[in-house]
């Protein structure tokens, strides 16, 4: 596991979590940009999970509050993590229908990008879509396999998850639109994933496992579902059986430079 400089906050002794002046100002920095940048860009599924939520604007929301909605809507809650997991940590939450949240926000400096996903990118970014049927069984079908999945394997099935719940694209009668949350909580790549300069390919999971990627770069190619109910139908096909068939053909040549030293 990488080290981070952030620390998540712990709740009273009433599961309320105080944060400071400054961190609600990012926060609404934050959420106030992003849901212009979204407009005619984010799919509608995710725009009704916005609408569900109802997420403050002045203020950072309490997990509890996200927690009634998400229950109510697909029987999902969110987990409060620390900065960083395990991956064997991430496969038991989402096995059990919690979806990690570190209870942190970046600071001002690390207002566009950051590596580790904070507060803002996971409950922004990922639970509007944790109230949609389809989008929430394919991650707790994920979270299971995950669990189940040998050290080689995972890895395979980390490309799966960066290619659609993280950087996934969606073609709608409206146009072509992003469910991604990694996409969804970065403004700068809201629209560029949907210009002219990255690569789209139709959607194939094996395909997705063979793609290598970057974390801290744009990317360069994004895959794009016919639906988003091909997710739904994804988790109820053989997901292990495409893995091990992803190992032996191996890894399609990076799209994109080596990292600098």
């Amino acid at each position: 596991m990488k080290s981070t400089q952030y620390v998540a906050r712990q709740p009273d002794d009433n599961g309320f979590i105080h944060y400071s002046e400054a961190e609600h100002q990012v926060w609404n920095t934050l959420i106030t940009r992003q849901l212009q940048v979204i407009e005619g860009r984010a799919c509608q599924e995710y725009l009704d999970g916005i609408e569900q939520l109802g997420l403050p604007l002045e203020r950072i929301p309490q997990l509890a509050e996200v927690n009634t909605v998400l229950h109510a809507a697909t029987g999902w809650r969110v987990a409060r993590v620390p900065a960083l997991i395990p991956f064997q940590t991430f496969f038991e939450l989402l096995a059990s229908q919690q979806f990690p949240v570190a209870t942190f926000i970046r600071s001002p400096q690390e207002l566009d990008y950051l590596q580790e996903p904070d507060i803002f990118h996971e409950i922004f970014g990922h639970c509007p879509l944790l109230t949609n049927p389809w989008f929430a069984e394919f991650t707790h079908t994920y979270g299971k396999l995950g669990l189940l999945a040998s050290k080689e394997e995972r890895v395979y099935l980390a490309r799966l998850y960066w290619m659609t719940i993280e950087f996934g694209l969606v073609d709608t009668p409206a146009g072509r639109r992003i469910y991604g949350g990694g996409i969804l909580s970065s403004p700068k790549e809201t629209v560029y994933c949907l210009s002219n300069q990255p690569e789209h390919q139709a959607f194939a999971p094996m395909e997705a496992m063979r793609t290598p990627y970057r974390i801290d770069i744009l990317q360069p190619l994004y895959f794009v579902l016919p639906e988003l109910k091909r997710l739904f139908d994804l988790a109820h096909e053989d997901i292990m059986g495409m893995v091990r068939h992803a190992m032996r053909l191996g890894l399609h040549a990076p799209k994109f430079p080596p990292k600098a030293a």
